[in-house]
């Protein structure tokens, strides 16, 4: 009980100390936390957010990692991810935040960066699955989907990006994007 009692405070101590921006006491303790009990992900997120925090990627890459095999996440799979994706590696960062999207469709980082990814590597239609997950939960986020539409005109599917368009501008009928989108989708059309 003690080992887990230690766990406990030197990762909140971790915490703390990283809360008020004090890099090298918040890195002492989540390290105790972490040689105290190592089956948790937390210390290894704190040490990777302190990484991040120093520069240190490669670093933060590892502890990441480490965090993913205790206990996968959508924030160590996102973390991964994002750091694959400053090194250019954006095959492995796609399907990383991808993973971290099935962990927790709400993840607006991974979200918003797996759009981005989608349209620099030209696979927006791997997008839209991610996105209706996103709306299945939260489904008057207009940005997201007219981000769906978006991804429909290009993936060819024009007829279903016009019916999330004209769902939009049921709620919204002033939101300019959706309105141009689908202007431009019925002069397509005729």
């Amino acid at each position: 009980m003690s080992g887990h009692l230690d766990y406990e405070i030197n990762k909140e101590l971790g915490e703390c100390y990283l809360f008020m921006g004090d890099l090298d006491k918040a890195e002492e303790y989540y390290s105790k936390a972490m040689n105290s009990n190592g089956v948790h992900p937390d210390p290894y997120l704190g040490l990777a957010t302190i990484a991040v925090h120093r520069g240190d990627l490669d670093n933060a890459f590892g502890f990441y990692r480490k965090a993913a095999n205790a206990e996968a996440s959508d924030k160590s799979l996102s973390g991964m991810a994002l750091i694959e994706m400053e090194r250019g590696e954006h095959d492995k960062a796609f399907d990383h935040f991808s993973q971290a999207l099935e962990y927790n469709p709400e993840n607006m980082v991974a979200l918003y960066s797996i759009i981005r990814l989608g349209h620099a590597m030209g696979r927006l239609p791997d997008v839209i699955p991610h996105l209706e997950s996103y709306l299945a939960v939260e489904p008057l986020k207009h940005e997201i989907r007219y981000s769906l539409a978006g991804c429909m005109v290009a993936a060819g599917r024009d007829e279903e990006a016009m019916a999330q368009l004209n769902r939009i501008l049921e709620h919204d009928p002033a939101h300019s994007c959706a309105v141009e989108l689908k202007e431009h989708l019925d002069a397509k059309a005729a």
